[in-house]
């Protein structure tokens, strides 16, 4: 049942009725079988596909934008200096080869904490939003990014979300990557994009001009809105970058379908500053609606999340909870390895 007196600021607007059974904690095989549920704002009506006929509802001649970071094996399990177990989940890189990272249980300033492969992690200050910031040494050497990535992808864990309630296993080392993940920093996937196949890719490629860009998913992604009032939220930023070729096509007067809630987020702050390098922390809402994406192919989010509310940003609060309530009733697949829906 839709509520009544809906407010668009308000953080309990955007709750919903989610059976834990409808929660996908593996992705269906092939990637492309999974269900698509397409919105069409022109006609206000609701279409139930699969990815498979993605195209037979594209409209023509469109720039099609994609997000090819990489997913880290972020998650480590180790020893604190006390002797007791800790885990650290890597979330970005700061300056000067310090990183920005969360970490299980108490530590303090000063507090190292040993992994395997002699790598140690010293903490360096403590932050009020529970992140910590670390340096990390192996064989008593500062480690910069790229051999800290190294490093991370041998002896840790991808860093499934919370709600899948499972450890990662071989197959999410494939699942868990997005088709053209090229360039290492994420410690989630841009999960819109994982249910491309090659075939799939192929078609879009020889049909339409496919661009690609870089956002690194943060944890931040999955912070929860605590505030009542969305627009006290402070938005976690992720680095993103937007290479010269695709810079070309987002200043053509092309009509343009954002693959994802990140992509969507890096063209719209584009579009604000002109930045094409740096920090992204625009949060899209229905006080802060898109300017530049025209289409939008996302998954389904979690309630009261940032994430719906950039749904809502597109189609407005009540049609988004329409749409989920739609999604909900037809037994659709939700969150990171679930199903998807196209707005158009």
């Amino acid at each position: 049942m839709m509520k009544n007196n809906l407010d668009p600021l308000k953080t309990s607007s955007y709750d919903y009725f989610l059976p834990k059974e409808l929660i996908a904690s593996k992705p269906l095989y092939p990637a492309d079988s999974a269900r698509l549920l397409v919105y069409d704002r022109n006609s206000n009506t609701i279409t139930h596909t699969t990815y498979k006929h993605l195209l037979d509802f594209l409209p023509e001649d469109l720039n099609i934008f994609l997000n090819d970071t990489k997913v880290i094996k972020a998650r480590i399990y180790g020893q604190k200096d006390s002797g007791g177990k800790t885990e650290l989940l890597f979330n970005k890189p700061l300056f000067m080869n310090r990183y920005q990272v969360m970490i299980k249980g108490k530590v303090q300033k000063g507090s190292k904490l040993f992994f395997d492969d002699n790598l140690i992690a010293e903490v360096l200050e403590l932050n009020e939003d529970g992140t910590r910031v670390v340096k990390f040494f192996q064989d008593e050497k500062q480690l910069e990014f790229e051999a800290l990535i190294e490093i991370l992808n041998k002896i840790g864990h991808l860093p499934l979300p919370h709600y899948m309630n499972r450890e990662d296993e071989k197959e999410d080392e494939k699942d868990y990557q997005t088709l053209f993940a090229k360039n290492y920093g994420a410690v989630a996937a841009p999960t819109a994009s994982l249910h491309f196949t090659d075939e799939l890719l192929e078609e879009l490629d020889n049909s339409y001009n496919i661009n690609y860009l870089t956002l690194h998913v943060g944890a931040g992604t999955f912070k929860p809105v605590d505030a009542e009032d969305i627009l006290e939220h402070p938005m976690h930023s992720e680095y993103f970058e937007i290479s010269r070729e695709s810079l070309e096509d987002l200043k053509q007067d092309k009509k343009i379908l954002a693959v994802g809630t990140t992509v969507t987020r890096t063209i719209e702050y584009f579009a604000r500053t002109n930045k094409i390098q740096g920090e992204c922390d625009l949060f899209l809402n229905p006080a802060n609606k898109p300017i530049k994406v025209d289409h939008l192919l996302t998954n389904f989010h979690l309630p009261k999340s940032t994430l719906i509310m950039l749904i809502a940003s597109f189609v407005g609060l009540e049609k988004t909870l329409e749409i989920y309530e739609t999604a909900v009733k037809e037994k659709y697949r939700f969150f990171s390895y679930g199903d998807g829906m196209l707005i158009i």
